[in-house]
Parts: structure tokens; sequence; C-alpha cells
């Protein structure tokens, strides 16, 4: 992701962007990059507006699940940053402050422009909040001064500077591949795939064993359906995994049912819990909800009041139709995820 700081008319920072772009060009192609431009004057976020922790990843607001599963979706990042009274821009900070685990184990490189100091100043306040973000700078860094390096508006084509903006790709890459094991690690929302499927399986059996007792039941398709049957359910529905290093800890899944977005089999494991990874499964599965949707739906045990608290917070309410034995449906309304669609979601 290639992120355009600065938001003031007259800016130059997309014309910057764009000649990062466009001297980068064969080497993106040639590394299989591909780059998305995100301009924060069109992402159009507010001053944080979160009333929970970024840490948590609870995001009430669709502005935030967009931002959030973009910048989730890179795997690092170019910051084309002016400088403003020898500070980065405040829609920069604020942009790092709506997030957290998005932004971690993601290399990152910077594109500085100004007056006399040409962007360094910016760049080095923006370069610490970047490592508190637990990102990798990995130096190599681009500036331009805007007296020498602009002429009406566009960037004075020089080779060795665009050499510099090569060589700076090019190391990007490198070092997002030696950290992406590490953000597994991390708690990444992806996708499911066919070998997730004997995890899979074995966390259900994990986690319905309190719903079996709290219902008082063992007649739940969780506990008794084969590894057949959970990989026929990737076909069917959207399932997406979180991974502690090797191990499958937490899982969600989602599909359309008439005019609601359908959501399932939210699972955490007993040892991983009361760690905020249900909320985060939950609030991306809602993210993806298509258009259309007027509802977001679950099931939940009768008894299962752990369940039925998260989801109440979550702003669900208990509806009374559409529910199997034994089960209650909650319900709300899709605003949120209506909002979120063709924002860039993965």
């Amino acid at each position: 992701m290639l992120v355009v700081a600065s938001t003031r008319p007259g800016r130059l920072g997309p014309a910057i962007g764009e000649w990062f772009v466009r001297a980068t060009a064969a080497t993106a192609a040639e590394l299989e990059i591909e780059i998305d431009v995100a301009d924060l004057a069109e992402v159009g976020l507010p001053f944080l507006d979160e009333p929970e922790h970024p840490s948590t990843g609870v995001y009430v607001h669709a502005h935030t699940r967009a931002w959030s599963s973009r910048v989730d979706a890179a795997d690092a990042f170019v910051f084309v940053t002016a400088e403003y009274n020898f500070a980065m821009p405040a829609t920069l900070k604020n942009a790092f402050d709506f997030l957290s685990r998005e932004w971690a184990w993601k290399s990152c490189l910077f594109v500085g422009y100004g007056n006399t100091s040409a962007g360094s100043r910016a760049v080095q306040m923006a370069r610490g909040v970047a490592a508190t973000m637990r990102m990798l700078s990995i130096g190599g860094d681009v500036y331009l001064r805007i007296a020498d390096d602009v002429f009406e508006g566009e960037v004075v084509a020089n080779e060795r500077r665009e050499g510099y903006a090569r060589g700076g790709l090019t190391q990007l890459a490198r070092a997002a591949a030696v950290l992406r094991p590490l953000r597994g690690q991390d708690g990444r929302i992806v996708p499911a795939r066919t070998g997730d499927v004997p995890e899979l399986v074995v966390l259900q059996r994990a986690c319905w064993v309190d719903e079996a007792i709290a219902n008082q039941t063992l007649d739940l398709p969780a506990l008794t359906e084969t590894a057949a049957q959970v990989e026929a359910a990737l076909a069917d529905w959207q399932v997406w995994v979180i991974r502690s290093g090797a191990r499958l800890i937490a899982s969600v899944r989602a599909r359309r049912d008439g005019e609601a977005w359908l959501i399932g089999r939210l699972m955490v494991a007993p040892d991983y819990r009361h760690q905020g990874l249900g909320q985060q499964l939950l609030a991306h599965a809602e993210s993806h909800a298509p258009a259309g949707t007027a509802t977001i739906a679950l099931h939940t045990g009768v008894r299962s009041t752990g369940p039925q608290t998260l989801y109440r917070q979550a702003g669900y309410t208990l509806t009374p139709e559409g529910a199997p034995p034994g089960a209650v449906t909650m319900r709300k309304a899709a605003v949120l995820a209506e909002s979120a669609v063709g924002m860039n979601l993965p």
C-alpha cells in the first residue's frame, strides 16, 4: 500500500505518489507486486472516533472496518508524507491510531518531501510511530526538496532518484517476505484452506464441549460433523481462521441466507479466550456482508449465556423466528456491512 498522507488543497502528495508508482512499475511487475494507492483525502477518516481501544480489534464504525480490511490486506507500505512545522501531517498520525495489529510485522519505506529538510523531519517522526506499531522501517528512504525536485506540480525526472525508489521497493518486498511468518503468530485473520480441515474439526470439538454442557445435549452438529462435512462447508461458506504460530486457534464463517448475512461457527480455543479474538472475528465476518443485505443473523444455544452476552454487546437482539431446535436467533441491521461494500475489502 502506498499511503498519500497530506489532505490539504493544492498538496503535492498525489503527484509524488504517482511518480513513485511510475518509477517502480517495471520493478513491481518483475517482483509481482500490486500497489494499492490509499490517498487519505479519499479514504476520508474522521479524527479517531472509536470507543474501544484499537488493540481490541472491536470497531463500531464502517469507515474503521473498511480501513482495517484494506490495511490488513497489505504486506508492506510506502508512506508519502509532507513536512508541516517540522512534523508529519496529523492525518497520517490519525490513520496510524485507528488500528493496531493490522500494521504489525510489516515493512515500510518513506518518501518525504518539503522545503529546507526535504521532509526528513516528518519521516523521522513517522518512523518512530511506525516502530511503535511493530513495523520495520527498512531505510533507503527517498527525499524530495520541492524547490529542486518539483516543477509545476510534477516531479522532475532524475534517474538517480528513480533508482533509489526501485531499490527501496525491492528491499521492501524482501523484508515483507521475511516478516510474513510473524504475522501468522500475531493473530491475522485469513481465509481457511482445505489443509485447515483437520484442525477445524478438533477446534469445533474443543469449543462446543461447553455448549453441550450448558444446553444439556450432545446432539450438536459441531460435535458430530465429520472432516468431509467440514471440508464441504468450505464451498458453501466463507470461512476465516486465526493462527498462533502453527496452531489454528479461532475461526468463523458466513454466507448469504435470503436477505440476511448468516454468521456461524464463531469459535476460539479455550486457552485463547478473553483476548478479543471473538470480537475481531465477528466484526470481520460482518464487514463482508454483500450489498443488499437487510440483516446480519446468527444462531446460538438457548442456554449459551456467554455467547449471547457477546452478541448483545455487538448490537444483536433476540428474534423469535428462524432458529433450529434448541437454539435462538439473534439479528441486527446490516447498515455497517452495507456501508463497507466496495471499499477494497479482501
